[in-house]
């Protein structure tokens, strides 16, 4: 029997990464306990980043190289991770009680939604019909390790570029995971 993690490529586990922060942005809504909601949007906010990081060092250039339109789609794309880490910036530093930080929740939340709309339903399809299953699981696998040392905060002045963050991204993320461990913020 196959080994069920090998099985999935690249826009498989990008697209669980959209459904699984889009489900704890729909907790963080309804749940009203401050430290579980802390908790959340800091969950959030870790795995967004990891994975737009991650995205941008290796799907962004295969998009660029093979879709006819890669660059203009790959800018826009990494405009709107600015966004969304402009917002996590601002709500990684509000407070639970605070009523700007529901408006955050929301706006995070549609921004999400808008990018994960972009993606799933024009991009990744695209990918897939432009290259072979075998790279697409070779980007999987790339993605997979980059997450591991990118950065769990958002750096929304830092550079959104390929170079930028395998040359500085690890780094960046070794003091985050400091940062998270000195202040009881773990990511697994």
């Amino acid at each position: 029997m196959a080994d069920q993690r090998t099985d999935l490529d690249v826009v498989d586990e990008l697209t669980t990464d959209h459904r699984e922060a889009l489900e704890i942005l729909d907790r963080l809504g309804t749940t009203l306990d401050p430290e579980e909601r802390r908790d959340l949007a800091d969950t959030v906010i870790g795995e967004l980043v990891r994975h737009s990081v991650a995205e941008e060092m290796y799907v962004y250039p295969a998009m660029r190289e093979h879709l006819s339109d890669g660059r203009e789609v790959t800018e826009h794309d990494a405009e709107e991770h600015k966004e969304l880490e402009r917002v996590m910036k601002e709500l990684e530093s509000t407070k639970t009680g605070d009523p700007r930080f529901d408006e955050l929740v929301s706006d995070l939340a549609e921004k999400l939604r808008h990018h994960v709309h972009d993606e799933e339903d024009e991009q990744f399809p695209r990918l897939r019909e432009q290259l072979p299953r075998e790279t697409l699981v070779d980007l999987r696998e790339q993605v997979d390790r980059a997450k591991k040392l990118a950065p769990t905060r958002p750096h929304p002045d830092a550079p959104n570029a390929e170079l930028f963050h395998k040359m500085a991204g690890p780094g960046v993320g070794m003091v985050d995971r400091m940062r998270d461990k000195l202040s009881g913020r773990s990511r697994s």
